[in-house]
């Protein structure tokens, strides 16, 4: 019998239906451009999106695959976007399977309102980036596998054809930035482990969510967030393994071996916009509400709960449309549809109404131009920004999202308990495919937001072109310069999955009252090219990853952890703690842990002057506490 999903319905929720007709109009924007005309059953959404239907001959969809994954492969810092997207319906058989490989930047989706519309009998799968040694052998890793993903179809695996290791499991051996939503996986293993290449085959942090599997291998994953899906059972585990809201969880009561770390319910969800298409095939989104305590999949018992907006009240961009124009349209009450693509962008997208949309198809991806910040979304409810990537440009930027303005929630009527502002599968980049400059990366004013799924990365590798210290590192810390990640201002902020890796300074600080954060990933930069470099003003060594603002009484982080690693100094980098927080109560810490890597770095404490102190003595070894402070 399938287990059914607790949950808890938000109140107030009924008002989302008629919320865009009574939205305020926004001022101070361009003359509004005439509406978009929008073919419900046959919209044009850019040459990089490819939609199949059954009657599709298997071999063009193969080829057509094939041949994305072909340049995808290794096309990690590209300006190549793709979805290939499948209408509902059966592709593959018994005897000839579609047997799907995803590389960088490319979406792989169904297009039914249930995951169980779309079956794919064959595999969609992620395997190690493999590299020659200079011994001829192959260096197989999964741990630069980042931005792709996978949504809303039944995988039926199907290995018939290829060799004997791979032949009982769909691997999908990704890191950060390659979310599985809404996906049911049967009659076989998913495996987030590629064990089949050269090693040494290790993977580091994944996001699998609102779906449904049998037997799940974890192998080398350092770290991996499983929130309200349902699953048969887990197989170990490295660092840093969480579930929330998941049926079938481990127990975490051996923690740390094994590193599991179980929330029974998610204390607030909402999942990501998708698009369908109906019966009589139009093109919609459907829109899923915000839930308080929920556990296992949202579509077990009919349609996940929201609302439908035809893709006819969306504006749909592309990389040439004008920032003016999509202003003007966000003005007129459209939500906005990215196709695929990088856009350039010199002024701030403006979010302003509530309830708006914006969801990006292929990872689209905004970057500034001109020091802006890209996207700002106003003090309303209901905003969902999902599927977008956001990168720095050459010149500083203050801010590359921006989501409400500091003491901006003074009206009851800004305030959304209980339909909050939500960004899922929003990506940040500071260097990597260019140089990038940012100040902060993302700024959360707002209360009552939901952040599903980040990762806020400044680059520790690219395509820059840099010489100077170890890999370019000297010249990376000086150019590609980022000083925070996340600062949360707001209060009642939720974030589930929240990765941030290698900032200059402070990678979080949360300032909000009752902060709530289910998985916390973290790498303090390898750059750094001296201790002068890596300190804070007073002296302290080295910058505190997580930083809770001292005046917080309440906040609770489940699943946390800080890795060091660096390159470029010797004999090595000092950090005083990976975790700053007030010590109060109300302010809990439960499962965190901090591990170096290199031999050399050393991390003293986990949390405040509490933890095992991380060096070459415990090299790869994490340092852990339970619970901060202790029960």
């Amino acid at each position: 019998m399938t287990p059914r999903r607790r949950l808890r319905r938000l109140p107030g929720l009924l008002a989302l239906a008629v919320a865009l007709s009574t939205a305020p109009a926004a001022t101070g924007v361009a003359a509004a451009a005439p509406p978009q005309q929008v073919d419900p059953t046959r919209p044009d959404l850019g040459v990089n999106v490819t939609v199949f239907d059954p009657s599709t001959p298997l071999a063009e969809i193969q080829a057509k695959a094939d041949a994305v994954y072909a340049q995808q492969v290794a096309n990690e810092m590209g300006t190549q976007r793709y979805a290939l997207l499948f209408k509902p319906g059966t592709y593959g058989t018994a005897t000839q399977p579609l047997q799907i490989k995803v590389g960088y930047y490319t979406e792989v989706a169904g297009l039914g309102a249930s995951p169980q519309d779309v079956t794919i009998n064959g595999k969609v799968e992620v395997y190690n980036r493999c590299r020659p040694n200079a011994d001829g052998s192959n260096n197989c890793i999964a741990l630069d596998n980042f931005w792709r993903s996978v949504s809303n179809l039944r995988l039926a695996v199907n290995g018939a054809g290829q060799d004997g290791c791979r032949q009982t499991a769909n691997f999908f051996a990704v890191s950060q930035a390659s979310p599985m939503r809404r996906v049911e996986v049967t009659g076989g293993t998913l495996s987030l482990m590629d064990y089949c290449t050269e090693g040494p085959q290790y993977a580091s942090g994944g996001f699998l969510a609102d779906s449904r599997a049998g037997d799940v291998v974890n192998g080398s994953q350092q770290q991996w967030l499983t929130r309200n899906s349902t699953i048969g059972s887990w197989s170990n585990g490295v660092w840093n393994q969480v579930f929330s809201g998941v049926e079938g969880a481990p127990s975490e009561a051996g923690f740390p071996v094994p590193p599991y770390t179980t929330v029974e319910d998610t204390p607030v969800s909402r999942e990501k916009p998708y698009l369908f298409v109906d019966a009589a095939g139009a093109y919609q989104v459907r829109v899923p509400s915000a839930q308080a305590n929920t556990r296992g999949v949202s579509w077990d018992e009919g349609q996940t709960a929201g609302r439908t907006v035809p893709l006819t009240e969306f504006f749909i961009a592309r990389p040439s449309t004008s920032v003016q124009e999509i202003n003007s349209q966000l003005a007129r009450g459209r939500h906005l549809l990215l196709t695929p693509g990088v856009y350039d962008v010199a002024r701030s997208i403006a979010v302003k109404r509530a309830d708006t949309v914006v969801l990006g198809l292929g990872l689209a991806t905004l970057t500034a131009v001109d020091g802006s910040v890209p996207l700002t979304v106003a003090d309303v409810p209901g905003v969902v920004v999902a599927g977008v990537t956001i990168d720095a440009g050459a010149q500083e930027s203050p801010v590359l999202l921006q989501v409400g303005s500091r003491n901006g929630n003074s009206s009851p009527k800004k305030s959304g308990a209980t339909n909050p502002t939500t960004l899922s599968d929003v990506f940040f980049r500071v260097g990597g495919p260019h140089v990038g400059k940012a100040d902060t990366a993302l700024v959360v004013n707002s209360d009552h937001v939901l952040i599903d799924h980040t990762w806020v990365w400044r680059a520790d590798h690219g395509v820059e072109g840099f010489t100077a210290g170890v890999n370019g590192d000297t010249d990376r810390w000086r150019t590609n310069t980022g000083r925070t990640g996340v600062v949360v201002n707001g209060s009642d902020v939720t974030a589930t999955g929240l990765f941030v890796e290698h900032f200059q300074q402070h990678n979080t600080i949360w300032n909000g009252e009752r902060g709530r954060v289910v998985l916390y990933q973290n790498e303090i930069p390898y750059d750094p090219p001296s201790q002068a470099d890596w300190q804070e003003p007073d002296g302290t060594p080295g910058w505190a990853a997580y930083v809770v603002g001292d005046h917080v009484q309440q906040h609770r982080l489940d699943g946390g952890g800080v890795y060091g690693y660096q390159r470029n100094a010797a004999p090595g980098i000092t950090t005083a703690t990976g975790f700053r927080v007030p010590e109060t109560p109300g302010v809990q810490l439960h499962h965190v842990m901090t591990v170096h890597l290199d031999g050399i770095g050393v991390i003293e404490h986990v949390v405040n002057d509490v933890g095992g102190r991380s060096d070459s003595s415990t090299q790869g070894a994490p340092q852990y506490v339970v619970d901060f402070p202790a029960p």
